[in-house]
């Protein structure tokens, strides 16, 4: 059965987007309902396992959510803005935002949780007002009243995975990388291709490869001394990252993409991604990030 090919007929809640289409398909849909973008290719054996138990799931939605799906061999540039390296990938837009996802082939009872979870209202509640204030005190550079409140969250709903993740990146700020792991290993398996989780996960792998670098300062000289020098560029970058400096560290590992793409096996544009899922894709930095590298990608 080739999955890309869209069997919908007229208002149905599932069908085909491309690159050019993809702003007013999902941006612009998502805006009236939540839109969910299934990344596949016609190779990938469990794109064709999951593709028939998402139509399956969001037509029993009765219309609560569409699904649009994207073959990312004749579209590849919305995959490559988000940071997607495998597939089945599958996002959900609310308000034209990226907002949950998850990667792999899920059974259909844990596809059925996430279309509930993605359109259940009173996640609007008192619970997403918690979150959305320990991210903004995240985000502020208050790591310890961000982690109350995912904790508070979490006394009452031990499963969310916004508060979860946010919890183990609030530890990550904190420096107690050993305790954000520890939150992080109580998710099971099947859930741990969840955005959040995904990201707090990223966020732990980075601030681990920072944790091995020099000051700051000798890092930029040897970068100033020798602008060939791609790992002392490259270690700068994380090392940047490290000290909350986003926009700077982009720059460092945008210029190694621009000047050698092949180095270190594609390293620079990898690592950019692994930041792109750690900050989230809602994050500023990300955003400009994805549209830079794309512009050098795509040019």
């Amino acid at each position: 059965m080739n999955v890309g090919v869209a069997t919908a007929g007229a208002g149905d809640v599932v069908s085909d987007t491309t690159t050019q289409t993809f702003r007013k398909d999902v941006l612009e849909e998502s805006r009236r309902q939540p839109v969910l973008v299934d990344f596949w290719a016609p190779w990938c054996g469990p794109c064709k396992q999951l593709t028939p138990v998402l139509e399956k799931a969001v037509r029993a939605a009765k219309g609560k959510a569409r699904l649009v799906k994207m073959n990312i061999d004749e579209h590849p540039a919305i995959a490559g803005q988000m940071g997607i390296q495998s597939i089945p990938a599958v996002v959900a837009f609310v308000n034209g935002q990226a907002v949950d996802g998850f990667m792999g082939a899920l059974p259909e009872n844990q596809v059925i949780a996430f279309i509930e979870r993605v359109t259940r209202q009173e996640i609007g509640g008192e619970e997403k007002e918690i979150i959305k204030a320990a991210d903004d005190e995240l985000a502020a550079g208050d790591p310890n009243l961000a982690a109350q409140g995912y904790a508070q969250v979490l006394a009452g709903d031990p499963e969310n995975l916004q508060a979860v993740g946010g919890l183990a990146r609030a530890f990550v700020k904190i420096g107690n990388l050993a305790e954000a792991r520890r939150v992080l290993e109580g998710v099971p398996e099947a859930k741990r291709g969840d955005a959040a989780v995904a990201a707090a996960r990223a966020a732990i792998e980075v601030a681990e490869q920072a944790a091995n670098l020099g000051p700051l300062t000798d890092l930029e000289r040897k970068v100033a001394a020798d602008p060939l020098d791609h790992q002392a560029r490259f270690d700068y970058a994380i090392a940047l990252n490290a000290d909350n400096r986003r926009p700077e560290a982009l720059d460092q590992l945008l210029e190694i993409v621009r000047r050698d793409r092949q180095w270190n096996d594609d390293g620079a544009r990898k690592q950019l991604v692994q930041f792109f899922e750690a900050w989230g894709p809602t994050d500023d930095n990300t955003i400009a990030g994805r549209r830079r590298l794309s512009s050098i990608l795509f040019a």
